[in-house]
């Protein structure tokens, strides 16, 4: 018999005859937010978003396009990385020359990348509660470098289909074996006298649109 054999074998000798333990509470998962409320919950992701340092904005549809083109224009950027699948109207008016990573010669190489100013891509879902954006690699998200490298990522939410009010709420959504980037503000750090420094990690800058909001 092993260690672990033997190991187990004594937890189970010590709960022999113990009774069945309650069934756990799950009143976790909605008791900080909004319930029944979608315009409450997007009031608070932005809150939240905002408090991370995000720039957030919020439109329609129509809007889009000419949203971030501006957003694009204002931060100066004038090339940007496309990741497969994004819808190709979210560019449609901007004048950034773009890189896409699905290109016949391969995807972008870390120098590439290093030159690019921007990256523009969807989510898999936005958590209200700690504002954090989860990206999971699918369709117009990309793999994650796309989002690390960038000085600029550009991120549209879906909201309320891609909106969930908690991390509980969150998680039976999302399938473990992807690639899951959890995205709560522009990258920051600190050192030990609490200086805080943004684009160490990740990009500077985090501009979140809000479509449908």
């Amino acid at each position: 018999m092993s260690a672990r054999e033997r190991i187990l074998a004594r937890i189970r000798a010590a709960n022999a005859g113990a009774p069945e333990a309650p069934e756990p509470s799950r009143d976790y998962l909605t008791a900080h937010a909004p319930a029944g409320d979608p315009a409450a919950l997007v009031d608070l992701l932005h809150e939240n978003l905002a408090d991370y340092r995000a720039r957030v904005h919020r439109t329609g549809p129509a809007g889009l396009p000419g949203l971030v083109a501006r957003l694009l224009a204002e931060r100066g950027a004038r090339s940007v990385a496309v990741p497969p699948g994004l819808p190709a109207h979210w560019l449609a008016e901007t004048g950034a020359e773009r890189h896409p990573d699905d290109r016949p010669a391969g995807p972008l190489d870390a120098r590439e990348l290093d030159a690019v100013d921007a990256v523009v891509t969807g989510c898999a879902l936005a958590v209200a509660e700690t504002g954090t954006l989860v990206l999971d690699g699918g369709a117009g998200q990309g793999r994650r470098a796309l989002t690390l490298v960038p000085d600029l990522h550009l991120c549209v939410v879906r909201v309320p289909e891609q909106l969930v009010a908690s991390v509980p709420l969150a998680l039976p959504r999302l399938a473990p074996g992807r690639p899951l980037t959890w995205i709560s503000g522009p990258s920051a750090t600190s050192d030990i006298e609490l200086d805080r420094v943004e684009g160490v990690h990740g990009p500077r800058t985090l501009e979140v649109v809000l479509l449908g909001a």
